[in-house]
């Protein structure tokens, strides 16, 4: 009965590392990298719309991204968005798409990015740990109410454990690896 419980936590954890992981492709490591544009959204007729939903992204040379909007007008607000967002490109814009040339990323640029990548590591943490404590809350009340064991809940209370310390390995595995990435480019 407990370990179907435990799916529940187990999946919102798997979640957490998920998002970690759509973060980390977020951050460019000296190519072009389509993923760079997610957090982006542009302003297209009112709606904070994702660039991939309202363009092409096409890398035609490793350093270059080449955004061809669907619709013209789309041109100003794609360009707009590029500029106002952390990406520190500047788009070139020839009237029909925009050009995002990635410059080799310098020895302090790269330290940046690291730090980022542990800052999202650390939020993956932090949520991993709160499922955690939210389960043990979920527990803690089926015990309160009798629907299990003070037994039972020292043997959740390991599983939780072991679930948390294997997600933040996981996320430890994944930022090294990250890391690697970005200081060997």
């Amino acid at each position: 009965m407990l370990k179907e419980e435990y799916k529940v936590y187990e999946e919102k954890m798997k979640k957490s590392i998920e998002s970690v992981v759509n973060d980390f492709n977020s951050v460019r490591a000296g190519r072009a990298n389509a993923a760079v544009l997610n957090r982006i959204s542009v302003d297209y007729y009112g709606t904070p719309t994702p660039i991939q939903q309202i363009a092409a992204v096409a890398t035609p040379d490793p350093r270059t991204l080449l955004i061809t909007p669907w619709d013209g007008s789309a041109l100003k607000g794609i360009e707009k968005a590029i500029l106002e967002s952390d990406l520190g490109i500047n788009p070139q814009n020839d009237g029909k798409a925009i050009r995002l040339s990635f410059p080799q990323l310098t020895e302090e640029r790269r330290k940046e990015l690291v730090k980022t990548i542990h800052k999202y590591t650390e939020n993956g943490k932090v949520a991993v740990r709160n499922i955690r404590r939210d389960a043990m809350d979920h527990f803690k009340k089926q015990q309160k109410a009798s629907e299990i064991t003070e037994d039972e809940m020292k043997i959740v209370e390991k599983d939780l454990q072991k679930m948390t310390d294997d997600s933040c390995k996981e996320l430890d595995k994944l930022l090294e690896n990250k890391e690697k990435e970005l200081m060997s480019v």
